[in-house]
C-alpha cells in the first residue's frame, strides 16, 4: 500500500496500490504526500477572484466526473489559474487505517501534485510510475516509462497546500459512536415524518425542474444558466441606464431655435449633438444634466454643442 522510505523520514507516501510498509519511528509526527489514485484534480480558469469563491463552484464543477461518494474539495490559486482538488475523507482514513498510521500521529496531508511536479517521472509501486501531462500530475503504467526511478523524499521541501481531515480529525470509539447514534436516533423519529414529507416536495420540485430545462432549452447545469442570466441582467441595466439618459436629453427645455441634431452611441459614450446654443444657454443645459456631472463633458464645435456621457 505504500512506498518504503528511511526510518528516519518523517513524509510518507500514501498509494493504495503498493505493497510495500512505511517504517515510521513511534511517536513521530508524520506528512502525508496522497497518490493521484486518492483524489481527482483539474486545472481550470474561472470568473472569480479568490479562491474561496471558487470552491464555491467545485461540485458543479466536478459533479460529472466523480463516482458516488461523500467528497471534500480544496482550491489552490495558480497564476490566473485555479487548482482544484475533490477527495474522500473516508478513504483515505480507511487507507491510513490498514498500516495503522492513526489520524492523531499526521501532521499535515498534501497532494502528489502539488508536492512531486518536479520529481516525475517516477516509479511508485511495481506496475505504476508517476507522470506529467498539461502540467497535472497522474498515474500511468510503468511500461510507459521503464527507465523511472523510484520515488524519493529526501530533501523534499513541502509547499504551504496541504489539507486537515476534518471530519475525522480524531478516532471514536464504539461506546462513543453508540451513544451517539442513540441521541440522533431521537431526532430521527422526532423528524423522519418531516424528512420524508420534505424529500417528496424535492422530487416534484426536480422533476419541475427537469421539464423546465426541456420546455425553455435552458443548459444542462444551473452554473451555466446563473452565468447567462448574469449576462442578461448586465445587459438589462445597460439598456435601462441609456434610456434614462436618452429620456433626460428629450426632457431639455430648448427653445424654437435650439434642437438635438444627433444622438449617438458608441463605445460605452452617449454623444449628443445641440445646435443653435450659445455660451449661457449650454450652462443651462449642462445644469439640467446634473445627476451625470461625473461622467460628462462637452465642447463646441463649429455651431453644435456636443455632449459626451460615459456609462
Amino acid at each position: 500500500m505504500f512506498t518504503k522510505f528511511k526510518t528516519t523520514s518523517s513524509v510518507v507516501f500514501l498509494d493504495p496500490h503498493s505493497e510495500k510498509t512505511p517504517q515510521v519511528a513511534a511517536g513521530t509526527k508524520v506528512d502525508i504526500i496522497l497518490s493521484p489514485s486518492l483524489y481527482w484534480v483539474k486545472k481550470l480558469s474561472l470568473p472569480v477572484k479568490y479562491a474561496r469563491d471558487a470552491k464555491k463552484l467545485l461540485p458543479s464543477l466536478f459533479e460529472d466526473n466523480l463516482p458516488q461518494g461523500n467528497y471534500s474539495y480544496v482550491v489552490f490559486k495558480e497564476g490566473e489559474e485555479f487548482l482544484a482538488f475533490a477527495y474522500e475523507d473516508k478513504k483515505i482514513i480507511e487507507e491510513l487505517g490498514k498500516k495503522d498510521i492513526p489520524v492523531s500521529t499526521i501532521k499535515n496531508v498534501y497532494f502528489a501534485q502539488t508536492e512531486l511536479l518536479d520529481a516525475v517521472p517516477c516509479k511508485i509501486n511495481e506496475k505504476e510510475v508517476l507522470i506529467v501531462d498539461n502540467d497535472l500530475v497522474f498515474i500511468a503504467p510503468s511500461r510507459w516509462i521503464e527507465t523511472a526511478k523510484e520515488l524519493s523524499l529526501d530533501n523534499l521541501k513541502l509547499s504551504k497546500k496541504t489539507i486537515k481531515l476534518q471530519q475525522f480529525s480524531h478516532i471514536i470509539d464504539n461506546n462513543s459512536l453508540y451513544k451517539i447514534a442513540a441521541l440522533l436516533g431521537v431526532f430521527i423519529l422526532l423528524l423522519g415524518v418531516e424528512a420524508f414529507i420534505t424529500m417528496q416536495k424535492i422530487e416534484s420540485v426536480n422533476i419541475q425542474k427537469e421539464k423546465l430545462f426541456d420546455e425553455y432549452k435552458l443548459y444542462p447545469t444551473m452554473m451555466q444558466n446563473r452565468s447567462v442570466l448574469q449576462e442578461y441582467e448586465t445587459t438589462f441595466e445597460k439598456q435601462t441606464k441609456l434610456r434614462e439618459i436618452v429620456a433626460d436629453f428629450l426632457k431639455l427645455k430648448l427653445t424654437k431655435e435650439q434642437k438635438i441634431t444627433k444622438i449617438a452611441y458608441k463605445n460605452k459614450v452617449l454623444s449628443v449633438n445641440i445646435s443653435g446654443l450659445d455660451e449661457a444657454s449650454s450652462k443651462k443645459v449642462l445644469q439640467s444634466l446634473q445627476n451625470y456631472k461625473a461622467a460628462l463633458s462637452s465642447s463646441f464645435k463649429g455651431k453644435n454643442f456636443e455632449i459626451e456621457v460615459k456609462l
